[in-house]
């Protein structure tokens, strides 16, 4: 069994996969903001109530932020207020009494894992954007993540918009959103407005498409579930700027907008385990 960790600003989604890579138990309990050692308390917890320990193969788990093997080097999210370098798996694996492997990343790029696997053909390239209340990344390149852009956050990119430097997702993200029209993504009816939101997120990806070629780019995250809306224009963008990079680039909508990250963390610990 692998047990999967999916950690978010609000609420921590514990899940135990079967050989054959399905979920079958889902717990859930609430992060921590402030109290980075009871996250590890309720997590141990979580796992010696509901798994059986001694089958467990490996722990993964998807963070906010950056890591370093299996230390939380830095918390990206506002909503957490967590010390660097935080030895995570140290801790846990003392609380738990276990020596399993416990491995630790990025939350987008585990995502951004789930998703170049999710397509019946494996992609050479996959380039992964979840636009939700900021922008994550995550590239994958022949169904493993590229290791060169560890500490890459792509929602903190510095971009010319509307004459000023800012980070894209300060400008394209779901809170940036909320903040320009006072609406959520499911509230907005006009097709003005979702053209100006597509030709917001193209900017990033007029950085990012030409930089990493990508063979395919998924669109995720909370904003992702409404890509049908904005689609038309945001390809129509990207394929007036830069025509020959979008000839062999498709961009889609994520399969699995919701559990991507216990896929993804799933994936990755049977890669690091094979």
């Amino acid at each position: 069994m692998i047990i999967a960790v999916d950690t978010g600003g609000t609420k921590t989604l514990v899940a135990g996969s079967d050989s054959a890579g399905k979920f079958h138990t889902r717990h859930r309990f609430a992060t921590p903001k402030n109290d980075a050692n009871l996250y590890i308390d309720l997590l141990a917890q979580t796992i010696s109530e509901h798994f059986d320990i001694k089958k467990v193969k490996a722990i993964s788990i998807a963070v906010p932020g950056f890591t370093r093997g299996d230390v939380f080097v830095d918390c990206l999210s506002p909503a957490l207020d967590w010390p660097d370098n935080f030895k995570l798996g140290d801790q846990l694996r003392t609380k738990l009494g276990v020596t399993v492997p416990i491995y630790l990343e990025n939350d987008a790029n585990l995502a951004g894992l789930a998703e170049a696997h999710a397509f019946e053909k494996l992609p050479k390239s996959c380039l992964y954007v979840t636009v939700s209340t900021g922008i994550g990344t995550g590239a994958v390149n022949n169904g493993k993540l590229v290791q060169a852009m560890d500490y890459f956050e792509g929602g903190k990119m510095i971009l010319e918009y509307d004459g000023l430097l800012r980070r894209w997702e300060d400008f394209a993200s779901g809170r940036s959103i909320y903040e320009t029209y006072g609406r959520y993504g499911r509230d907005i009816k006009s097709k003005a407005v979702w053209e100006q939101i597509a030709e917001k997120i193209s900017r990033g990806l007029l950085v990012l498409a030409p930089t990493l070629k990508p063979e395919v780019i998924v669109i995720g995250g909370s904003i992702g579930t409404y890509f049908d809306k904005y689609s038309v224009y945001l390809n129509a963008f990207l394929e007036k700027e830069i025509p020959t990079i979008m000839s062999e680039t498709k961009v889609v909508q994520a399969k699995h907008p919701e559990e991507a990250v216990i896929y993804g963390c799933r994936i990755y610990a049977q890669q690091k385990l094979d």
